[in-house]
């Protein structure tokens, strides 16, 4: 069994496509299905069934992935490990963040890691706290960025700054006068647009509803959208309110094109997560320490 062998298959595994599985690592399909085939051949098990046009994992297959990823995640960490030994010089960061981080709070520090190690190629992939608690967990990630908090026995999770929850609406919402509203109003004057169940922001506003005494499940939802985007723009443009993080529409309601509801929600904390048990690279280490300082130093 090669390297080459198990990455393919989880390539395979996570798509369970063969085509795009070779278009994601840079091989022809017919060179795919080879191996997959060589290594089902070898070991006289089948990791495949063909279903028609499709394919879909077995049960030994889904039990082999795990096994696959781990392997794969050791022999990354032992290159990395090689490649670290020579000062920083080159090497790779996997981070992982969930949206709100990735895209308003973590760029200005992955462009100061990036001045500081300029061998150091980063990989930034963006998903909900869930994603990135998975990856940082299974060895995908070097290290994760998260909104608020998780219960992952396996993972050291440390503050990294704080964030602000802001309920919006357009001008044209009622809400938009500035006049203070009580936990009721939240239930029973609007419509909502939510984050998808998962994300870290959707997460710590529903735990602050219920400090207030209010169940979430009482929120007249009318949307639930997979990013704040789509869930802004939403808002902007119809008669609904959100809560979203201050970081992402700062800019808007200084422009006027959103206002601030008169409700406070506590605030919430960003968390860097790392898995307790794996070696962390030196890389991970770097970006953690800039992180906790101060961008101007």
């Amino acid at each position: 069994m090669t390297l080459e062998q198990l990455q393919i298959f989880v390539a395979v595994a996570e798509r369970e496509h063969l085509t795009r599985a070779a278009e994601a690592i840079g091989l022809t399909p017919s060179a795919v299905s080879s191996a997959i085939k060589n290594l089902e051949g070898f070991y006289g098990v089948a990791l495949f069934n063909r279903v028609g046009r499709r394919i879909e994992l077995t049960q030994t297959g889904r039990l082999f992935l795990d096994e696959a990823k781990s392997t794969l995640a050791r022999a990354r960490a032992a290159e990395l490990t090689l490649a670290e030994l020579g000062g920083m010089q080159r090497g790779e960061l996997n981070v992982y963040a969930s949206q709100t981080i990735a895209s308003y709070w973590l760029p200005p520090f992955l462009m100061k890691f990036h001045d500081q190690y300029p061998g150091i190629e980063i990989r930034l992939t963006i998903g909900n706290t869930k994603t990135v608690s998975d990856a940082v967990r299974g060895g995908a990630a070097d290290i994760g960025f998260i909104e608020g908090d998780i219960d992952e026995p396996a993972l050291a999770k440390r503050e990294v700054a704080e964030d602000a929850l802001v309920i919006v609406v357009s001008p044209n919402h009622p809400w938009a006068n500035g006049r203070a509203l009580n936990p009721q109003a939240l239930v029973t004057q609007t419509n909502w647009i939510l984050r998808e169940a998962g994300s870290g922001t959707r997460s710590e506003f529903e735990t602050a509803l219920r400090d207030l005494g209010v169940d979430p499940a009482r929120l007249r939802t009318a949307l639930v959208l997979p990013s704040n985007e789509a869930v802004i723009t939403a808002v902007e443009n119809g008669i609904a309110a959100t809560a979203v993080s201050q970081f992402a529409v700062s800019s808007l309601i200084a422009q006027g094109r959103l206002a601030r509801a008169n409700f406070p929600i506590p605030p919430r904390k960003f968390m860097v997560l790392r898995h307790k048990e794996r070696q962390q690279t030196q890389s991970s280490l770097a970006l953690e320490k800039l992180c906790l300082s101060p961008l101007n130093t």
